[in-house]
């Protein structure tokens, strides 16, 4: 892990790997940049892998604002330290958000994005029944404040409900994603599902003008797979590629599959 002081003296960490052109890779809600430890290596020969912890998670102190132009500027002034100009851009998740709104911003050239798991709006609405109901949302903030350890366990569950995962391999996901990183406190978690909740990007995705690959599992339950497949289409130059054995992390479930993929769409 390395760290860099921020304008405003807060910390933010981040983990690196390898050389070549830079990958920046944002990771999901309430986790920490330990889910790509295990895929990092497998992208080293070929790429400078940089992957942030989000402000308020992992080893980075706490955002100011929890909005989405509130952590990108964080996740900028990071991106300016190291001085890159140009990059890759992958993001998990509530990652995939953060790169989806970065990208449109003009802050730096993304050359590529590459959206894993990620919606432009994860609560339903009249006009968008490819989200959660509104009411789990709300459920789920419920049980985070009275259970939150417990809460957080049965969700990182949920990201792999439905396949033909084994126990132990489910248990070794557990060490490097989980227990390697740190648990946010509470209080940035929630705000963070807040920022979920109020999220929404349908209008900026006919403006990222650049190569997008949307990958996501047909078992996902969080970002739903309907979600996938409208990103994609809805992208001026996106394209959606479903596994239908794998849920929320394709690339916790399938490493190595994954790794190949995303060299592909990256080389091209």
């Amino acid at each position: 892990m390395l760290t860099c002081s921020l304008p405003d003296g807060r910390h933010l960490a981040w983990r690196t790997a390898g050389s070549g052109p830079p990958l920046i890779m944002l990771h999901g809600w309430a986790m920490s940049s330990a889910v790509f430890a295990e895929i990092m290596p497998l992208l080293a020969d070929d790429f400078t892998v940089l992957c942030p912890d989000l402000p308020g998670h992992g080893a980075s102190e706490p955002a100011l604002s929890y909005t989405l132009p509130g952590l990108i500027a964080d996740l900028d002034d990071w991106r300016a330290h190291l001085g890159i100009d140009r990059c890759a851009l992958l993001g998990w998740s509530l990652g995939g958000q953060l790169a989806l709104h970065w990208a449109s911003s003009g802050m730096m050239t993304v050359e590529k994005l590459l959206l894993v798991a990620t919606t432009p709006r994860f609560v339903a609405a009249p006009d968008w029944l490819a989200g959660l109901p509104e009411t789990q949302v709300r459920a789920m903030e419920r049980q985070l404040r009275r259970a939150y350890e417990l809460t957080m366990s049965d969700f990182f569950a949920r990201m792999f409900n439905g396949e033909a995962l084994p126990r132990e391999r489910y248990r070794q996901i557990i060490r490097f994603a989980v227990r390697s990183g740190q648990l946010p406190a509470a209080t940035d978690v929630l705000a963070c599902l807040d920022l979920l909740r109020n999220t929404d990007l349908r209008s900026d995705l006919a403006g990222i003008d650049l190569p997008t690959l949307v990958h996501y599992g047909a078992l996902d339950e969080i970002t739903l797979p309907a979600a996938g497949r409208i990103l994609a289409e809805r992208l001026p130059h996106g394209e959606g590629v479903c596994w239908s054995n794998v849920g929320h992390a394709p690339f916790l479930s399938q490493p190595e599959e994954s790794v190949k993929l995303w060299k592909g769409f990256l080389a091209a």
